[in-house]
């Protein structure tokens, strides 16, 4: 009887100690839970089993940032410098910051046996990004079963093809960590070229595109699929996030074939045949996805606009990629058009869109705007034999947690490194709830006259 007391008094305290972090608002809890499992994440990569060389406290910080912000960037070759315990130490993080700090937070409730109680329930509802008063739990469920049910369908038909080629166990390791990693939008890959040489394979290609791609929907537009199965009962949300991830990956693609099909040194290094599928593989991989397929340096310069423009808007709302979000860049979109046309309110698919998501988008530009610029500001000081181009692409990456590179981040110095490990921090938990975490909003019953202020 006794040997059964320390687990369950463990298990009490546990419980205890869960319903006690109810008490704080969602982005306080979500900011401290990162900072927390970094500082975890540190610990363990310093330890020797997690290199072979062993890792230096700074490019174990850098790593265990990268990792639970699911950014790709990284000071070391995951591949060569680190062990099987290192890797899977990687992949538990980017399944932390990918499916959401809530999400297994509730998964640890719902093992214990415990329940959550209303406002328990309230927090995780914020933090989710849900608006119903539906049940948290079977959210959460869905969430989880939906996100294991891609990762293994995806592992499963990339083995068809590495499996073959690299052996079983290499194979099946291969595949679902790369299945993993893209659903997570983590960016993180074994192959000692990455994914380059696999980019033009059409299967490769279709199924990691499509798993980021899935994974940076957000699950609130997938859950929404799950229970409408019909795109005219979808929400106002879930219609424009798909809209907008439409327009943004079919148009990325063919500006990217235009802009790189006569590069010798992206497009043009394979056949004309192979180009629409590499151009695929470029264009949508900046929306948070990380994986370098082609060198970044080599790209012409519109084409670096255009994957800084795509960084920065991101995946969807309350997904595994960060940035502005898509439903906020076409809040925006539609706002703006509704003012040039005379209209009061923002319309789209006969629903109106309430001016207080019209006041959150613009504040989401414009908070993540200033984190971008003072970031780049301060990499531009601080590297100053740097091309510029290359820094911005670096800030840009950074705060979209995409992962990309001109190849400059191990030459950074190490202040220039800790800005990026910020703007990867910031850009994870979102600018809005970084600025909730750090500040008190508070409903103001004061009402002023209003006046007019000159705009353009």
């Amino acid at each position: 009887m006794r040997s059964w007391l320390p687990g369950l008094r463990a298990r009490v305290n546990l419980k205890a100690r869960l319903r006690h972090t109810w008490r704080y608002s969602p982005p306080t809890i979500l900011s401290g839970g990162f900072l927390l499992l970094i500082a975890v994440g540190t610990a363990l990569f310093a330890t020797p089993f997690a290199s072979h060389q062993g890792m230096t406290f700074w490019e174990a910080l850098f790593t265990a940032t990268a990792s639970i912000t699911v950014t790709g960037m990284s000071l070391v070759d995951p591949a060569s410098d680190l062990t099987l315990f290192g890797q899977l130490l990687v992949m538990v993080l980017f399944h932390l910051g990918g499916l959401g700090l809530m999400t297994f937070a509730v998964l640890t409730v719902m093992a214990l046996g415990g329940r959550l109680g209303l406002k328990g329930q309230r927090v995780v509802r914020e933090a989710m990004d849900q608006a119903s008063p539906g049940d948290v739990m079977l959210l959460v469920r869905r969430v989880a079963l939906l996100a294991l049910c891609l990762e293994v369908s995806g592992a499963a038909v990339l083995a068809t093809v590495w499996v073959p080629a690299m052996g079983w166990t290499e194979g099946l390791w291969m595949s679902f960590f790369h299945a993993a990693s893209a659903f997570n939008n983590a960016g993180v890959s074994l192959l000692p070229d990455g994914l380059a040489p696999w980019a033009a394979t059409p299967l490769i290609t279709l199924v990691i595109t499509g798993l980021f791609i899935t994974g940076g929907l957000g699950f609130t537009v997938l859950t929404d699929l799950w229970r409408q199965r019909r795109l005219s009962k979808l929400s106002l949300h879930s219609k424009l996030t798909l809209t907008g991830t439409l327009i943004l990956a079919v148009g990325a693609w063919l500006l990217i074939m235009a802009f790189e099909w006569t590069n010798g040194t992206t497009l043009a290094a394979v056949d004309s045949g192979s180009r629409p599928w590499l151009a695929w593989f470029v264009a949508v991989v900046p929306r948070s996805a990380g994986f370098s397929v082609v060198d970044m340096s080599s790209l012409y310069a519109p084409s670096v606009l255009l994957v800084m423009f795509l960084i920065f808007i991101g995946g969807g709302s309350n997904s595994t990629a960060s940035g502005i979000k898509v439903s906020t860049f076409m809040v925006v979109v539609l706002a703006t058009r509704a003012f040039l046309t005379g209209r009061r309110r923002p319309t789209a698919f006969r629903r109106t869109v309430s001016l207080d998501s019209v006041f959150r988008a613009y504040t989401v530009v414009v908070l993540s705007m200033l984190m971008v610029m003072l970031g780049c500001f301060l990499l531009v000081i601080l590297e100053p034999e740097m091309k510029p181009m290359d820094v911005l692409f670096e800030g840009f990456s950074a705060f979209g947690t995409a992962g990309l590179s001109r190849g400059i981040t191990e030459d950074l110095s190490k202040p220039s490194q800790a800005i990026l490990m910020v703007l990867m921090f910031a850009g994870r938990i979102g600018p809005l709830a970084l600025a909730f975490s750090l500040a008190r909003p508070r409903a103001v019953k004061l009402r002023y006259v209003e006046d007019q202020v000159q705009i353009g």
